[in-house]
């Protein structure tokens, strides 16, 4: 898998640093601390993964539509990286508001509950033969 990229959108402190897991793969990892800045990215050079941080909008709107920080994301990954495989962690609370998601006809590719661990990351990766 060398020269594969995986991007990991950091916003908080609760997102796991799995840069033991990508090493041993052979996956370069660039990290950024937002959606809008990944956006950046893929624009330039599509990458083969995005990990990000769901959140839910409880009382405000991304974007004016968007019901959660990564739909936007997802919006552009359909016109810049369409081969992207995309993993998103989200917090116990808002496991249940994933289903926004839907609205973008772009899948995720994984799931995983923060906190997550490095095996859990591992085991995702075997699941969907990343």
């Amino acid at each position: 898998m060398s020269n594969s990229i995986v991007i990991s959108i950091i916003e908080s402190m609760m997102f796991p640093d799995f840069g033991a897991l990508y090493q041993r793969k052979g996956i370069e990892e660039l990290r950024v601390d937002s959606v809008r800045k990944a956006v950046t990215l893929v624009k330039k050079q599509p990458a083969d993964y995005i990990v990000a941080e769901f959140s839910y909008a409880y009382s405000t709107n991304y974007s004016g539509i968007y019901k959660s920080n990564i739909e936007g994301l997802l919006v552009s990954l359909i016109k810049y990286s369409p081969n992207t495989k995309v993993i998103v962690l989200a917090k116990k609370k808002e496991m249940q508001y994933l289903n926004v998601l839907d609205s973008v006809d772009y899948p995720v590719h994984g799931v995983l509950q923060l906190p997550a661990s490095l095996s859990q990351m591992e085991e995702l990766f075997l699941t969907y033969q990343i």
